[in-house]
C-alpha cells in the first residue's frame, strides 16, 4: 500500500477482477487474472471477454517427505462460481467444464510491472515456492515487435526443502479453438516441445481457420494430445489423477479415431536443496481471415482476400501461418524480453506521484486490448472500447481519440495513420468529414454527420504529430486536406467568421450543442492557430486564420465566461423542432429550447481546446488566469469525494455510492436545464484524467492528484478491473489521455523540427518521466536541481536543452 492507500498489488478481494492483457496491438489478448488464471482469451480478432476456457498450469512434486500436486492458481474468486459462463450450462449447475475444482494453492499476490505482471503463489504444505510472470513484447517505436499475436508465462520453482524434490510441471487446454458446428475439421497436434489447437474454415466460412500454439523450451518436454476419449467428466478425471499420480504420458497425438479434446506440456526436473527452476511457455495464435467489415459500400463477402473486402489483421500479412510464427516467436523472445524489460525498467523508474504511474501503465493495456485493430498494410484502426463479443463502437472515432495521447508518442508512425484516414479515406472534397472510419479502412462513399470536435481537433493533432515526426513532406501532404477541413468547419459551424461556433454542432456527447461553448470552442481556437502555424512553417496563405483565432480568444473570454468559468450560450431556432418527436418532447423544446445543452454549467471539459494544445506545445493566446479559474471552478464543484447522495439516471456503473469521483458537468449557479446534456451525471476516466494533467499544468497539484487518487480508487480490484477503464466498453481509448500526465508533470516538450527539448515542471524537487520520440525515448526530468535526460533505447537527438526551473506560480 502506498501511504495514501492506493493498492499496487493485488490480493484477495482486490485481485478478484484483475484481468491483465497480453497480447499485441491489434491482435488480440490473452489475459491474466489476479489468481493466475488465463481469462478473456481473445484471440479470433474480436473481443472474448466472458472467454475463459479449460487451460491451466499444475505442478506435481514429491520428495521422502511426500507429494502433493496444485493448480498454479490462487482461489478461485467467489464471482465466477455462479457467473453465467458462455460455455457453462447456466448458474445452478455446477459450471461443469471449468478448472475450478481441482486443489490450488491457498492465496496469491499479483504485481503488474506493464507490460508484465507477476504472480506470487502462497506456500502450501509442499516444499515448493511458486511464482509466475506473464508478458507480451512492448517496444516504443518499433510497431512490428509490438504487434505481435503472442504471449510469455515463466514459471519459477523454489525448492525450499534441504532435500531432493521431483518436480512434474505440466500445462492443459482443451481446444477452444473449435467452433461448434463448423464445416471444418478441428484437433489438437502434438510434436516436439509443442501443442496446436485448431480449427479449419471452409469455403464458406474463412475467417472460422484458426490456430494456438502452446510451446515450452525446456528440452525435457513431452508434448501429447492423448486425452481419454470418453462421457461425461472421463478425460478432465483422468487428467487430474494423472497429474496428482505423476503420470507422463506418450508424446503424440492417438494414431486412430476421433482427435484428442485436448493437449497437455509435461516438463519433469529435480530440485536439489534451495535450487530454482524456470519454465517457460510461448503462446501465439494465427487467426489470418475474418468477417469484420463496418460501413458503406458494396460487399462480396467471397470477394478478395487482400483485406479489401473484410478487416485482415497485420500479422497475417507477415507470416505465412501458425507453425511460422511459432518459430518466429522462438528464435526473437529472448531480444524481446529484453526490450520489454528496458521499457518496463523506465516505467518503474520514473520520479512521480505513485498514482500517476498507475494511471498511466494501467491504461497502456489498452493497446494491448481488442480495442485496437491493425491492418495488413499497418494501419490503425481503433475501436471505441470492447464489448464482451465485439468492439464497441467502430471507426476511430475523432472525438473520442482526441483525448488519448500514448499512441502519438509511443508509435508516433500508427498514429500517423489515424491522421491519414481522417484526412483522405474519411473525408470529402468539399472538407466534410465522417467522424467513423469504415472497416477495412476505404473511402466512405456516404455522407455521415461530421462532428466539430473531432473534425477540428483532428488539426491539432495533425500539428502535434508533425512536431513529434519532423516529417515536413508528410505535413505538405497533408495540408491541403486540412485547409479544406477547416474551410469546411468555418463555414458550417461560423458562417459569420465570428470566432465561435454558432451553428448546432454535433460532439463527443452524442448531440448537438446549439450555440457557442467553451468546449468546441476551445478546439477551434487550437485548430486554428495550429492551422496558422503550418501555413507559416509551410509558406501558405494562413493569415486568415490566425485573425480567426483572435477572435475567437476575444469571444470566448469576453462572452463565454461568466468570471468564474467558460460555459454554452444556447442559441436555437425553429430547426430544433424538426424530426420525429414525441409531444411532451416537443413541448419541452418550445418551452425551454433544444434538449441536452449544458447552458450555463460547468462541463468538466470545458477548455479541453486549451488542454488539446498544450499537450501539442501550441499557444493559443487564450488568458491563462480564466483557463486556471474554470479548472478550479471544476474541481470545486464537479469533484465528489461521495457520490452517496447524488443522483445519476445515465450509465451509473462508472462510478457511484461511496465512491469519489469527478462529474462530468454540474450547474453551480442553479441553472440546469430539465434535461442536460445526456451523460452529465456520469463521470469518465478519460475526462478525469484530461482535467487533473491541466490542473497540474496549472500548478494545481493537490487539486489533480486528488482526481486522479479517485478514479484509480475506483478500479481497485474489487468491482471493476485495475486494467480496464470502462466507459462505452472495456479497455476504453479515451483513458489514454492519462499519458498527458506525464507531460504535465514535467513540462516536457520535444520538438523533433528542430531537435530542442524542453521541460518545465509543475513541482519542485527531483522528478522525472518517460519521453518517447520517433526514434527513442528514455527518462527525461530533474534531479538535484538540474535536468537530465537518460536515453534508454534508440536516439534523442537534442540540440538545446530549455529548461525552466519550478515556480510557484504558473
Amino acid at each position: 500500500m502506498t501511504s495514501e492507500g492506493r493498492c499496487l498489488s493485488y490480493s484477495g478481494a482486490t485481485a478478484e477482477r484483475v484481468a491483465f492483457p497480453m497480447g499485441g496491438l491489434g491482435a488480440g489478448m490473452v489475459c491474466l487474472s489476479g489468481t493466475g488464471a488465463l481469462t478473456a482469451v481473445s484471440v479470433r480478432n474480436a473481443p472474448a471477454l466472458l472467454n475463459e476456457p479449460f487451460m491451466f498450469g499444475a505442478v506435481r512434486w514429491s520428495s521422502s517427505s511426500g507429494d502433493g500436486a496444485r493448480v498454479l492458481e490462487g482461489p478461485v474468486p467467489a464471482w465466477k462460481l455462479t457467473f453465467p459462463w458462455p460455455d457453462s450450462t447456466g448458474t445452478g449447475r455446477g459450471q461443469q467444464g471449468k478448472t475450478f475444482g481441482l486443489p490450488r494453492f491457498p492465496g496469491s499476490r499479483f504485481e503488474p510491472r506493464f507490460p508484465f505482471a507477476r504472480l506470487e503463489l502462497d506456500p502450501c504444505e509442499g516444499p515448493l515456492r511458486c511464482r509466475l510472470t506473464g508478458w507480451s513484447p512492448f517496444a516504443p517505436g518499433d510497431a512490428e515487435a509490438s504487434s505481435l499475436p503472442v504471449a510469455a508465462i515463466e514459471y519459477e520453482f523454489e525448492n525450499h526443502a534441504r532435500e531432493r524434490v521431483e518436480v512434474i510441471f505440466s500445462f492443459h487446454a482443451r481446444n477452444f479453438m473449435r467452433i461448434a458446428g463448423a464445416e471444418g475439421a478441428a484437433g489438437v497436434d502434438a510434436s516436439g516441445g509443442m501443442v496446436r489447437l485448431w480449427q479449419a474454415g471452409s469455403g464458406e466460412r474463412p475467417e472460422q481457420d484458426g490456430a494456438f500454439t502452446i510451446a515450452c523450451d525446456a528440452a525435457e518436454t513431452i508434448a501429447s494430445a492423448r486425452w481419454f476419449r470418453g462421457g461425461w467428466w472421463d478425460p478432465v478425471t483422468d487428467l487430474w489423477r494423472g497429474v496428482a499420480e505423476g503420470r507422463t504420458p506418450p508424446a503424440g497425438s492417438h494414431e486412430a479415431g476421433e482427435p484428442s479434446d485436448g493437449g497437455s506440456l509435461y516438463v519433469p526436473f529435480s530440485l536439489e536443496a534451495g535450487e530454482t527452476r524456470r519454465v517457460r511457455l510461448q503462446l501465439s495464435w494465427f487467426v489470418p481471415r475474418t468477417s469484420l467489415r463496418r460501413g458503406a459500400g458494396p460487399f462480396d463477402p467471397k470477394g478478395r482476400t487482400d483485406g479489401t473486402e473484410t478487416h485482415v489483421p497485420w500479422y497475417a500479412a507477415k507470416f505465412t501461418d501458425a507453425e511460422a510464427l511459432a518459430r518466429f516467436w522462438a528464435d526473437q523472445i529472448d531480444r524481446l524480453r529484453e526490450r520489454s524489460e528496458t521499457f518496463a525498467a523506465c516505467l518503474a523508474e520514473q520520479a512521480l506521484p505513485p498514482e500517476i504511474k498507475d494511471a498511466v501503465s494501467a491504461n497502456l493495456t489498452i493497446l494491448k486490448s481488442p480495442t485496437v485493430e491493425r491492418q495488413a498494410d499497418g494501419r490503425l484502426f481503433m475501436w471505441e472500447g470492447c464489448a464482451d463479443n465485439e468492439g464497441s463502437f467502430e471507426g476511430s472515432c475523432t472525438h473520442v481519440f482526441n483525448y488519448a495521447q500514448s499512441i502519438a508518442h509511443l508509435f508516433p508512425a500508427l498514429e500517423r495513420s489515424l491522421r491519414e484516414t481522417e484526412f483522405f479515406d474519411n473525408q470529402d472534397d468539399t472538407g466534410h468529414q465522417n467522424f467513423r472510419a469504415q472497416l477495412p479502412i476505404r473511402p466512405n462513399p456516404r455522407r455521415a454527420r461530421a462532428a466539430a470536435d473531432g473534425q477540428l481537433g483532428g488539426i491539432v493533432k495533425a500539428y502535434r504529430d508533425w512536431r513529434i515526426g519532423g516529417d515536413e513532406a508528410w505535413l505538405r501532404r497533408l495540408w491541403p486536406r486540412i485547409v479544406a477541413s477547416l474551410d469546411y468547419a468555418i463555414r458550417t459551424w461560423d458562417p459569420e467568421e465570428a470566432g465561435w461556433l454558432t451553428e448546432p454542432h454535433h460532439n463527443t456527447y452524442d448531440i448537438e450543442f446549439w450555440g457557442p461553448d467553451g468546449m468546441a470552442g476551445t478546439i477551434y481556437l487550437a485548430a486554428l492557430r495550429a492551422a496558422a502555424e503550418m501555413a507559416r512553417a509551410l509558406g501558405e496563405p494562413g493569415d486568415r486564420y490566425g485573425a480567426l483565432a483572435d477572435k475567437a480568444v476575444a469571444r470566448l473570454e469576453g462572452e463565454l465566461f461568466n468570471g468564474e468559468y467558460f460555459h454554452q450560450k444556447v442559441l436555437w431556432d425553429d430547426r430544433a423542432l424538426e424530426g420525429e418527436m414525441s409531444a411532451e418532447s416537443r413541448e419541452s423544446v418550445r418551452r425551454e429550447g433544444p434538449k441536452y445543452q449544458y447552458a450555463g454549467g460547468c462541463l468538466s471539459d470545458g477548455v479541453v481546446g486549451e488542454w488539446l494544445a498544450q499537450a501539442s506545445s501550441l499557444e493559443t493566446g487564450l488568458d491563462s488566469g480564466k483557463v486556471a479559474s474554470h479548472l478550479r471552478a471544476v474541481h470545486r464543484y464537479n469533484f465528489r469525494a461521495s457520490l452517496r447522495d447524488h443522483a445519476n439516471p445515465q450509465r451509473p456503473a462508472y462510478a457511484l455510492g461511496d465512491e469519489a469521483a469527478l462529474l462530468l458537468c454540474s450547474w453551480p449557479r442553479g441553472d440546469a436545464p430539465h434535461f442536460p446534456f445526456v451523460y452529465s451525471d456520469e463521470a469518465w476516466t478519460g475526462i478525469e484524467y484530461q482535467v487533473a494533467a491541466h490542473l497540474i499544468r496549472h500548478k494545481e497539484v493537490a487539486a489533480g492528484l486528488e482526481i486522479v487518487r479517485a478514479a484509480r480508487a475506483r478500479y481497485d480490484g474489487r468491482v471493476r478491473n485495475p486494467f480496464s477503464e470502462f466507459e462505452w466498453g472495456h479497455w476504453y481509448g479515451r483513458a489514454m489521455s492519462s499519458w498527458s500526465l506525464l507531460q504535465a508533470m514535467t513540462g516536457q516538450d520535444y520538438d523533433a523540427r528542430t531537435r530542442c527539448l524542453t521541460l518545465a515542471p509543475a513541482v519542485p524537487g527531483d522528478v522525472s518521466a518517460l519521453l518517447a520520440t520517433e526514434r527513442g525515448y528514455g527518462l527525461v526530468g530533474v534531479r538535484d536541481g538540474e535536468p537530465f535526460v537518460d536515453v534508454r533505447e534508440g536516439t534523442i537527438g537534442i540540440d538545446r536543452l530549455e529548461f525552466r526551473p519550478y515556480r510557484d506560480a504558473p
